[in-house]
């Protein structure tokens, strides 16, 4: 692992009106890992992606891509670097599946559409869905929503992809499919930091857990000490209530 973190976060802060969002968020993400952040709703998690990606601006703190300071500089130029899954797609309705993945090569990276075509089919294969190339997201389950999202990401070639609670939007038996192919992008060596509720997930492929509350980490940890052994009971409290709610699976 080379010494300078894929990703690191320091001291972010937002703040809307006189509600603080993020107060004060620092971590570090290494090369091929997989950091998954957990959470209660409203605390914070996804405003922390968008700010790492400038959809948001924070209004303190700095975040550098591969040390390079990302946080006032040029976002177009920066997004082409850190990909980003949203939890209900994102997907152009007028394009096909193809057209989706291979819309920013065009746009942003300037390839030729010979050149794209064959980038996007290939991530769209990694992601089991060359036979729907030229279906429209109409067309596709909410699984394949996403899988074709993550295609897209992933035809950018990014150091980094963020995921915003990448499943929360499907139905129960579409999330299996999801999950699969994020695992195998976690096992190829993908960079990635994940916002979910799906603990399995979590416990499976997480270099390390961050548990975050009212805008701050409370706690992070290997996946096998924050799950068995927390030191904060609150993250005791948390932990109880997800697996209550979501059965064995997040054990």
């Amino acid at each position: 692992m080379s010494d300078i973190p894929v990703l690191k976060v320091e001291n972010l802060k937002k703040r809307y009106g006189n509600t603080v969002i993020l107060n004060g968020v620092s971590f570090e993400v290494q090369k091929g890992e997989t950091k998954v952040i957990i959470g209660p709703s409203g605390t914070g998690k996804s405003t922390l992606l968008a700010c790492i990606n400038r959809l948001v601006e924070p209004d303190e703190g700095k975040v550098y891509l591969e040390g390079e300071e990302i946080t006032h500089h040029n976002a177009a130029k920066m997004r082409q670097k850190i990909g980003f899954v949203f939890q209900d797609f994102n997907l152009f309705n007028h394009l096909t599946a193809l057209d989706n993945v291979r819309i920013g090569l065009i746009k942003v990276q300037k390839f030729s559409k010979q050149e794209a075509t064959e980038i996007a089919m290939e991530q769209l294969r990694k992601v089991g869905l060359a036979d729907k190339a030229h279906l429209y997201p109409s067309q596709l389950s909410g699984g394949q929503k996403q899988r074709v999202a993550i295609a897209r990401a992933l035809a950018m070639r990014p150091k980094l992809i963020l995921f915003d609670e990448p499943t929360s939007a499907l139905d129960p038996e579409l999330i299996g499919e999801v999950l699969t192919v994020m695992i195998d992008l976690a096992k190829s060596g993908m960079t990635m930091l994940v916002v979910t509720h799906e603990l399995g997930f979590a416990r499976t492929v997480a270099n390390e857990i961050i548990f975050m509350e009212n805008g701050v980490i409370i706690e992070q940890g290997p996946p096998d000490q924050l799950f068995t052994n927390p030191k904060m009971e609150r993250t005791k409290i948390f932990l109880r209530k997800l697996t209550e709610l979501y059965g064995e699976k997040a054990r």
